[in-house]
């Protein structure tokens, strides 16, 4: 039995060993005042393990130690990285990657000791001049030709984080075996293996060109510039909440036609310190504030808003008494998906070869809305890696149309192959103005496709449990819900256990049981109930949180019904949480 000495004992002597020479004094001395504190609690959550690629690539607080962000934890990754492309690439004469950052304290030099730990293993690198949006990234190491590519960010986190977004050649967050593979190559490296001196000709800056090459291919994401035209004067609000969408995403907005963009200047300025916010996330509505403010004095069409590094999109429209309200993102991706689908049959665009992507997390009605339009759909799990594979994998066979997740993430593209809010946010704009032709807010627009496909009600919850004894807990908690899974909920009977740690679906009304069709397995369970409800339940894998998201159905026939439609639900959903006493 593992105790709690011999937790200290094993952090106690794994730090010790950052007291050598080999790390820098600054380093030194932070470990040390570590060691020396009464309490230990700091040092075991700093030293207890190795930060390790997740969902969203590698990601935690910055400072000393192996479970931090610091230029040894990122240069093991990079070199480990390094070590991993020589290997797969070596018949290639040279081995490329490009490099970009965000607005985090310390981005800039992570990117830069990144940068010259490439170059010092014969790595040409493409560094962007100043920060850039993480679908930028994507973007350019397909158009320049890579066979990698990091970013530094920590997307929506709050300011003490930092990460490291790693991809493969395609664009996409990089998926098994090469995920698992760079792992090993990573955990192999000690400090000393780190070659932290490059040759400073293998490194070239990027910038404007790389821009203009961006934009012009999210213009033509655009599925109506007659109708921008028309309504060019569209009332836009704007924020990149301190971050890297400050300089593409109104840029991207007037390359699509819309002229009548407003700012938050407060929020334009970049920052990672985010002096305006508690957290950058555009999920949480006290981000959105500031716009939604800047909304009613301008009184804007619409409000949106990107995370630090731009991948993800957060969108406020007016609803029937005028009032700006923040939609969750499955209701983005409903809205993104029921305009790509309805716009593509009104120009006879459709070949019948369309296909879109979601994750199993998020809302059936995208699934739905599919079917009913004759699209074929597949469901990935969290994390726009696994959108990117099935793009690769069905690359030259079927055309990609749109995808997305309820985190509020979608890309609406596949010239970028993570989520995207720059071509996200200019066309959520365009759909704003097409609603506007029909005389619709996007609200009322959002109502109609609940009065055709049916009414859902989406709601995410989460639990933080930092540290290893929280880490010990939501496992724990997983444990339970496997053993002893709920026999109904909100009142309806449990029909399916979908449990992807062994890929085993069953229905417990008829005793039948299935393969889940998933390549790998995941620690995510699922349970679905006779009345339609569905709940998920996820560990994070970049977070400290574990999260539960629920599914409600409802009935709606008239706008006129839609809040108390939406009354039952938001009653229904926490009532389940009651009973899961959450």
């Amino acid at each position: 039995m593992v105790t709690n000495n011999d937790v200290l004992d094993a952090v106690v002597k794994k730090a010790k060993t950052w007291l050598s020479d080999v790390y820098d004094q600054q380093t030194r001395d932070e470990v040390k005042r570590m060691l020396e504190a009464e309490d230990k609690s700091e040092l075991i959550d700093s030293f207890y393990r190795d930060l390790e690629f997740g969902t969203g690539g590698l990601r935690g607080i910055m400072g000393a130690g192996s479970n931090r962000m610091n230029i040894y934890t990122v240069g093991a990754a990079t070199q480990g990285l390094s070590n991993y492309l020589k290997k797969v690439f070596a018949g290639l004469d040279q081995i490329k990657v490009a490099i970009a950052y965000d607005c985090r304290n310390n981005s800039r030099l992570f990117s830069e000791k990144s940068a010259e730990i490439f170059a010092a293993n014969g790595i040409k690198v493409y560094l962007f001049e100043d920060l850039r949006p993480t679908p930028e990234m994507s973007f350019v190491i397909r158009e320049l030709g890579c066979q990698s590519g990091i970013i530094l960010t920590a997307s929506h986190n709050p300011k003490e984080y930092n990460g490291y977004k790693a991809y493969w050649e395609d664009g996409s967050q990089i998926v098994g075996p090469h995920d698992v593979n760079i792992i090993d190559e990573v955990q192999r490296v000690k400090a000393e293996d780190i070659r932290f001196e490059g040759n400073r000709e293998l490194i070239e800056i990027i910038g404007d060109e790389i821009d203009q090459k961006f934009l012009a291919k999210v213009k033509t994401v655009s599925l109506a510039p007659e109708i921008v035209k028309k309504h060019k004067d569209l009332k836009i609000v704007y924020t990149p909440i301190h971050g890297t969408g400050v300089k593409l995403i109104p840029a991207a907005l007037r390359a699509f036609g819309f002229e009548n963009i407003f700012n938050v200047p407060e929020q334009d300025v970049v920052s990672g310190d985010f002096p305006t916010v508690v957290s950058p996330n555009p999920e949480e509505p006290a981000a959105m504030d500031m716009a939604m403010k800047k909304g009613y004095e301008v009184d804007a069409d619409v409000v949106l808003a990107s995370d630090p590094d731009a991948d993800r999109i957060g969108v406020a429209v007016r609803n029937e008494k005028g009032e700006f309200i923040i939609i969750n993102g499955n209701q983005t991706a409903l809205l993104f998906i029921y305009y790509i689908i309805t716009r593509m049959k009104e120009s006879n665009a459709f070949k019948g070869n369309e296909f879109i992507v979601k994750t199993i997390v998020t809302t059936e009605k995208i699934a739905e809305i599919a079917q009913k339009n004759g699209i074929d759909y597949y469901d990935v799990y969290t994390g726009f890696k696994y959108i990117a594979e099935i793009i690769r994998e069905l690359e030259g066979q079927k055309k990609y149309i749109g995808g997305g997740e309820e985190s509020f993430g979608f890309m609406p593209a596949d010239f970028v192959r993570d989520k995207d809010a720059v071509s996200a946010c200019a066309l959520m704009a365009e759909i704003a103005a097409w609603a506007k032709d029909q005389g619709k807010t996007l609200f009322e627009l959002l109502q109609d496709i609940y009065l055709e496909y049916g009414y859902s009600k989406e709601k995410m919850k989460y639990i933080v449990r930092p540290g290893k004894t929280g880490a010990d807990e939501i496992q724990q908690m997983m444990v339970n819900f496997r053993t002893n899974p709920p026999k109904t909920l909100g009142g309806s009977p449990l029909k399916i256990v979908k449990d992807y740690a062994d890929l085993t679906e069953r229905n417990l009304l008829t005793g039948e049981t299935k393969k889940i069709n998933q390549k790998i397995t995941s620690d995510v369970m699922q349970f679905f109930t006779e009345d339609g409800t569905k709940i998920s339940v996820r560990p994070s894998g970049t977070e400290p949180k574990i999260k539960f998201y629920f599914e409600v159905a409802g009935e709606l026939t008239s706008r006129n019904d839609f809040e108390q439609v939406e009354r039952l639900a938001e009653q229904k959903i926490d009532s389940i949480m009651q009973e899961l006493d959450l």
